[in-house]
């Protein structure tokens, strides 16, 4: 196993505990000696990972983690850049920015032959035409989704026609020339999309939805299955 392989692991180990571990736990685990295992936390920290603790306490893996300089194939770099090109190129500002800087997060820490492969990537997305401008942030809607939030919406449809709901949020869907908000509407009783750009107002509420948004998105997924297969309409 390479040293790049062996830490790559430590970090997947470290992962699975979510409690201060040991380091002869770790070290058994990795199948290393113990002065190994302290000098590959101490490789990771330097590298930016946050690992908590020391030896003879225990250590902990926090969140929020640099990446090490850990091997991706050519194929893996290419499916990162263009998903953050096209992330760049069809989502909102917040969402452009993000992409961008995560790209750049993970150049800074590949190697040099690695950082070449991203850099002169040959495959590009095409401009798109522009999508509607929304009046809403979009990153609200995405906190509402996040905080399993009810939103309360002031929508206008394809006639111009206003309404007021409160609904569930639980996804944003990317199209070539619209964003969809899908949700539960409990004025309609049932699951509904939204195009972003037809909502008028928006305010994340205080109370959260009486569900959890995974378990919403299964009943949603069920629901759409059934009525593609002509089970339910």
């Amino acid at each position: 196993m390479s040293r790049s392989e062996r830490l790559l692991d430590l970090l997947n180990v470290l992962r699975r505990h979510r409690r201060p571990v040991s380091g002869q736990v770790l070290a058994e685990e990795m199948g290393v000696s113990l002065r190994t295992l302290y000098r590959d936390i101490a490789s990771l920290q330097a590298q930016g990972a946050t690992i908590e603790g020391e030896a003879g306490v225990g250590y902990v893996l926090k969140p929020g983690f640099m990446l090490p300089p850990l091997m991706f194939t050519p194929e893996e770099i290419e499916a990162l850049v263009l998903g953050s090109r096209w992330v760049a190129d069809r989502a909102d500002p917040r969402m452009r920015d993000a992409a961008l800087a995560a790209l750049g997060r993970i150049s800074a820490v590949l190697p040099p032959d690695l950082r070449d492969e991203m850099d002169t990537s040959a495959l590009l997305v095409v401009p798109g035409e522009p999508f509607p401008a929304d009046r809403v942030d979009p990153a609200l809607l995405r906190k509402a989704i996040r905080t399993e939030r009810r939103l309360k919406l002031c929508y206008r449809d394809e006639a111009g026609s206003a309404s007021e709901r409160v609904v569930w949020p639980f996804a944003l869907a990317f199209f070539d020339r619209v964003r969809l908000l899908m949700a539960w509407c409990e004025l309609r009783g049932d699951f509904r999309s939204f195009r972003t750009d037809r909502i008028v107002e928006a305010e994340v509420m205080e109370a959260r939805y009486p569900t959890r948004r995974q378990a919403l998105m299964k009943t949603w997924r069920e629901a759409h299955e059934r009525s593609r297969s002509g089970d339910g309409c």
